[in-house]
């Protein structure tokens, strides 16, 4: 059940991250766009590449990877917000929420 889950939550959560940095490069801020795009992205790659883990130490190695990516991604998001980058503040609030529910089961993940 947590791979479907973490599988369709990380996709959207991909999907939406696209849809920001395109905004953010469109406002000139490119750094800012390609390192929220490399982490936002990173998540749900490396959740798929957990489920086909070698062994149950890969399969850590790949949910470690992904919370670490989850968690730079977290940081990008704050900063668009504290530096209000973005007038769509609400949609970076859901994000952050987005975030910290694949955290959350990413940890659960681990420890099962």
């Amino acid at each position: 059940m947590h791979n479907e889950q973490l599988k369709s939550i990380s996709f959207e959560l991909a999907s939406e991250i696209i849809d920001i940095c395109e905004v953010l490069d469109n406002k000139g801020k490119k750094v800012i766009a390609n390192q929220l795009l490399k982490a936002g992205t990173s998540i749900g790659a490396n959740i798929r590449e957990s489920i086909y883990a070698e062994s149950k130490n890969d399969f850590i190695h790949k949910i470690s990877i992904a919370r670490k990516e989850a968690s730079e991604c977290s940081y990008w998001l704050e900063l668009i917000l504290k530096k209000n980058i973005m007038s769509i503040s609400d949609k970076v609030f859901d994000l952050l929420d987005h975030i910290q529910r694949i955290i959350t089961i990413l940890l659960k993940s681990s420890r099962s």
